[in-house]
């Protein structure tokens, strides 16, 4: 080996050497104490329960979480029951059929009171209510001490009860805002126009005698248009799907209408795999045909979807009757009816608006530019990425 080579070869090492310490050093420095360490453990031990904890309280979910309220509290055993005082998991080497016969007592005591119990001395059980500040009782955490509760433990318990019960709130809440969305999406289906199925239904009829090919070709978008339509999946979808439906629907309207109506759509490729709202457009485009044709012998649509940067921008407009700006003001759905006496569309257009914001914040509320006789032109802007938001 030349002394050339060895000397970097040292030089190497010295460099390997030192970038290791300063690893070592950094690293320690995130957690350099005895109480930083402490507390970044506690921390990771609650994070660990909340994910259990967020899916609410079932047998699984109390599996997973009874270990972590343990090491929360740091008692020889803890127990979780529902609501009823059934138990659900338990976890410690204390626990006995006798011991596991005391803690239920002491659940039912707990949630029959709505407070906390503590019963015996060795062992000490300590039975804390999961009860929000304003809500229901949700279960009933029992904790096992070997020794006499002390106001340390007693405190303890009491915060991871109220940690414990902030987690199944969230789940409750998410499990509310899951329902809520598919209570809208079957609003927007209930809305589908009973006008329209019918009058498709009668257009179909019309060619069957006249133009068979043509009848069967309709058939097959309209029974495509409703399977789409009334699809079990879920929340939202890409927008190339969307306007796959869109289609069908001016298909058959353009059947019924003849030349009448004019429908032009004008898509940016880059933007077909934008994440969606699950019917979307369809309240969009059926007012917007509704209004291009209202008390007229022709009209016309046109629906654009561009790339904006982080977002996707669509609009969808028509040369029809329009709406007093004054009407929409109002954050009230039956505030934007209009002459025509339909109220069914004007309610899905606000059920679209509060389901892009409630999905991708405020700044993506439907915008809608009308004045009487200039037309009506609505505005949806989504932005082609949002965390937690799939097809």
């Amino acid at each position: 080996m030349s002394a050339e080579f060895a000397v970097v070869v040292v030089a190497a090492l010295l460099v390997a050497a030192l970038v290791a310490a300063i690893v070592v050093v950094r690293t320690r420095r995130v957690v350099a104490t005895p109480a930083e360490r402490a507390v970044h453990a506690t921390l990771h031990t609650a994070a660990t329960a909340a994910r259990a904890l967020r899916k609410g309280l079932d047998a699984e979910s109390a599996r997973a979480a009874v270990p972590h309220l343990r090491e929360l509290t740091g008692a020889a055993g803890v127990a979780l029951y529902d609501a009823d005082a059934t138990l659900l998991a338990h976890d410690g080497s204390i626990w006995t059929d006798t011991t596991l016969a005391d803690a239920h007592r002491a659940a039912q005591d707990a949630a029959t009171r709505g407070r906390r119990v503590l019963t015996g001395t060795a062992p000490a059980l300590v039975a804390q209510p999961l009860l929000p500040d304003d809500g229901e009782m949700l279960g009933v955490l029992v904790v096992v001490s070997t020794t006499r509760p002390g106001p340390g433990l007693l405190g303890a318990v009491g915060e991871v009860a109220r940690y414990a019960t902030g987690q199944l709130e969230l789940a409750e809440l998410g499990a509310s805002r899951a329902r809520l969305d598919r209570a809208e999406v079957l609003a927007l289906r209930a809305q589908i126009s009973p006008h329209f199925v019918y009058n498709a239904l009668n257009t179909i009829a019309s060619f069957v005698r006249t133009d068979p090919d043509r009848a069967r070709e309709l058939i097959l978008d309209f029974a495509d248009f409703t399977r789409y339509s009334f699809r079990a999946a879920g929340q939202y979808t890409v927008l190339a799907d969307e306007l796959k439906n869109i289609d069908r629907y001016v298909t058959l309207e353009r059947a019924r209408f003849g030349p009448a109506l004019d429908v032009k759509v004008q898509v940016a490729p880059e933007v077909l795999n934008v994440v969606v709202p699950f019917l979307a457009l369809q309240p969009l485009v059926e007012n917007a045909v509704r209004h291009g044709l209202a008390g007229r012998r022709s009209g016309s649509v046109t629906l654009i979807a561009r790339d904006e940067g982080a977002d996707c921008v669509i609009s969808v407009e028509d040369d029809g009757v329009g709406m007093d700006p004054e009407a929409l003001r109002s954050a009230h759905a039956d505030a934007l009816d209009t002459d025509s006496g339909d109220q069914n569309a004007h309610v899905g257009l606000t059920n679209v608006d509060h389901r892009l914001r409630a999905a991708f914040g405020n700044d993506y509320g439907l915008v809608v530019e009308t004045a009487p006789g200039a037309g009506t032109k609505v505005v949806m802007r989504v932005p082609k990425f949002r965390p937690g938001v799939r097809a």
